[in-house]
């Protein structure tokens, strides 16, 4: 499936999650939080930058992955990521879907 996003043609699941991290930049990530209805503060930066870092390192991704991990509470996740935290961070970062997420 394609996507036209900031201008440029993105391939993307049925779900809207890009299938090639490549096609990523920050553009892309402002212009899919805008879509989410998130406006993306430095705090959010660092979560998808952690997110990234860590589907690079090829660990799953988890709501109790990320309560253990210590970069940020399950209640700053949500306030941050409303909506479905995990689903809608992965989807700005540019990441696939976790497989947790159904």
């Amino acid at each position: 499936m394609d996507l036209n996003i900031a201008g440029i043609r993105l391939d993307v699941t049925e779900d809207g999650y890009l299938t090639d991290l490549s096609q990523w930049n920050e553009d892309i990530a402002i212009e899919i939080a805008k879509q989410e209805g998130i406006e993306l503060t430095d705090r959010h930066w660092e979560v998808l930058t952690w997110i990234q870092e860590q589907v690079k390192k090829e660990v799953a991704l988890s709501i109790r992955g990320i309560k253990k991990s210590g970069v940020l509470n399950i209640k700053e996740f949500y306030a941050l990521f409303p909506g479905g935290p995990l689903k809608v961070s992965t989807k700005i970062a540019g990441v696939p879907k976790p497989k947790s997420c159904i």
